[in-house]
């Protein structure tokens, strides 16, 4: 059933989002003008919803719609900008705070006021843990791209010499960042028209069985683009895990140093590097 005094709250909207405002400032809990206009834009719809006999009753009837992708929206954005949890929490109580504040001046029955508030906290409750769910998807999708930003980074791909390119690795392989890998090195491999690939794994903290597949997966895909495969930085610690293991790298050419993958390269290539006098 509507609540005729939440719906009296449109009369008051300036007043609302004035006090809204200043709660926000006061908290810390907005940034600037551009989310001062959307607490506007959110005052707006939310009073229009109650207007229109929106209630705690029906919160998934159409005359939410409007409210809840703006609220999405604000969620999202606030994700992508640093606000915490808390903060994008905050920002609806504070809401509710000053939409109870208007109530309490309003309305001097005790009975009406706090079957008005307890609807207003039905509807309002129900905004923050939308508020959490999209938050949490906005800081997932930041996540999700910066995992990407740094795969990309982190694996760069080195044309050292004339057909020759390198690989460094640095963190743990695992079967994304094993594709990223496979993909920027295959890919260089056309672009420079190079016939030796070193893979570099002085970076990487430990090898176990999985890191090992995903070696021989990557030196499996150089040798059938025509292109011979070097794994470098084999530590002693390394070699002994491997070994541990029963990892089978035969067929494959393993240097304990870049130096050392580099001079075997040059080697297969029948180049010589000499000093000049």
């Amino acid at each position: 059933m509507q609540n005729d005094i939440l719906a009296g709250l449109k009369n008051y909207e300036n007043k609302l989002n004035t006090i809204w405002t200043k709660n926000l400032l006061d908290k810390g809990s907005t940034d600037g003008a551009t989310e001062e206009e959307e607490s506007k834009e959110f005052t707006s719809l939310f009073l229009d919803a109650l207007k229109n006999g929106a209630t705690s009753e029906n919160l998934n009837s159409s005359k939410f719609e409007k409210l809840y992708d703006l609220l999405a929206g604000i969620s999202i954005s606030r994700a992508k900008r640093g606000f915490s949890p808390r903060e994008t929490a905050q920002y609806i109580i504070l809401f509710k705070e000053a939409a109870s504040s208007i109530l309490s001046e309003i309305e001097s029955d005790p009975a009406k006021l706090y079957t008005a508030n307890l609807e207003l906290n039905g509807i309002v409750d129900n905004l923050t843990i939308m508020t959490f769910e999209s938050f949490m998807k906005g800081r997932e999708d930041v996540i999700a791209r910066q995992t990407d930003e740094i795969s990309e980074i982190s694996t760069p791909v080195i044309r050292v010499w004339d057909g020759v390119v390198a690989l460094p690795i640095i963190g743990t392989l695992d079967s994304s960042r094993t594709q990223i890998v496979m993909e920027n090195l295959l890919q260089q491999i056309v672009d420079t028209e190079s016939s030796i690939a070193i893979l570099d794994i002085s970076g990487v903290p430990a090898v176990d069985s999985l890191v090992a597949q995903h070696l021989i997966k990557t030196v499996s895909a150089t040798r059938l683009m025509g292109a011979e495969c070097i794994i470098s930085g084999i530590r002693p610690e390394i070699a002994q895990t491997v070994v541990h293991l029963g990892i089978d790298l035969t067929g494959i050419i393993t240097k304990a140093t870049l130096a050392s993958a580099l001079q075997t390269a040059f080697e297969m290539l029948q180049l010589t590097v000499v000093k000049r006098k």
